[in-house]
């Protein structure tokens, strides 16, 4: 059986491409780190991966919204072929493969329409904007899965810890009747909740005010997962401001981090279905 392999883009200042490297390697996964320009030019192919990774950072300088110049750059460039990024990418998920799109990587899939993409068009349905705060938010939230989701990353889990580092993570649907496609299809994969579990806009637990309480969206297929809290910045409990306290009260308590499973998830699911 192939090793799983997963592509980490870099670039135009995403800087947490090291932390996702990582935690595929803890994985099992084959990570690599690849500069998006050397994806334009063909150097390297996103077909020769399983899954495709967006990191979070802050593309350059998230001058004109989070995220929204790096997406239309994805989202119109050409490759060396003359094909179109987007058209890549679509070829990518069609061919059954995976994506995830983290903090800055998430504001990426929104912005070029992969999610939610009810209508299955690419255009773009929602956004994700200035904090209810107006500050930017660097804390540690609990986030509650539901349980319906059909993504295979976050089989499983049904609420962990991790940290959040953003300045524009409020999700703003459209309008009510693009809220209830999300509701009934379970696109809402992952809310901001209290430590018992329970959902909740109330700020800090909520950090932002997004729409649904929402910090995590996939599409139909499940394929595209992109989340607003940083999944890599808890790989191991030693990663936790708490930790001494956690094992005090838990001497058995597991040495990896909560945000460890999600990867680990995605990549037993590829090395199940990869012929």
């Amino acid at each position: 059986m192939k090793n799983v392999t997963a592509l980490v883009i870099t670039g135009y200042g995403i800087n947490c491409e090291e932390e996702i490297a990582a935690a595929y390697k803890l994985a099992g996964a084959e990570p690599k780190i690849v500069h998006l320009n050397d994806i334009f030019l063909e150097k390297e192919n996103i077909h020769d991966f399983d899954i495709l990774n967006f990191p979070g950072g802050f593309s350059f300088g998230d001058d004109l919204g989070s995220g929204k110049v790096l997406a239309n750059k994805m989202k119109f460039r050409k490759l060396k072929s003359g094909k179109l990024f987007l058209d890549d990418i679509k070829d990518f998920i069609a061919e059954g493969k995976y994506i995830l799109g983290i903090c800055n990587g998430f504001q990426f899939l929104v912005k070029m329409g992969l999610l939610p993409d009810t209508a299955g068009n690419l255009n773009q349905e929602v956004t994700l904007t200035k904090n209810n705060s107006a500050k930017y938010e660097d804390r540690w939230v609990w986030c509650k899965v539901n349980e319906m989701s059909q993504t295979p990353f976050l089989k499983g889990i049904n609420k962990f810890e991790v940290p959040v580092r953003h300045g524009e993570g409020k999700l703003i649907i459209k309008n009510d009747e693009m809220k209830q496609e999300i509701i009934e299809n379970n696109l809402n994969c992952i809310a901001y909740c209290d430590a018992d579990g329970e959902i909740t806009g109330e700020y800090p637990l909520n950090p932002n005010g997004a729409d649904l309480n929402c910090a995590a969206l996939t599409n139909k297929t499940g394929q595209v997962l992109g989340m607003m809290p940083h999944p890599e910045a808890f790989l191991s409990l030693y990663n936790h401001p708490n930790w001494g306290q956690l094992k005090r009260e838990n001497p058995g308590v597991s040495e990896d981090g909560a945000g460890l499973q999600i990867f680990k998830n995605i990549v037993e699911h590829v090395k199940n279905n990869k012929l």
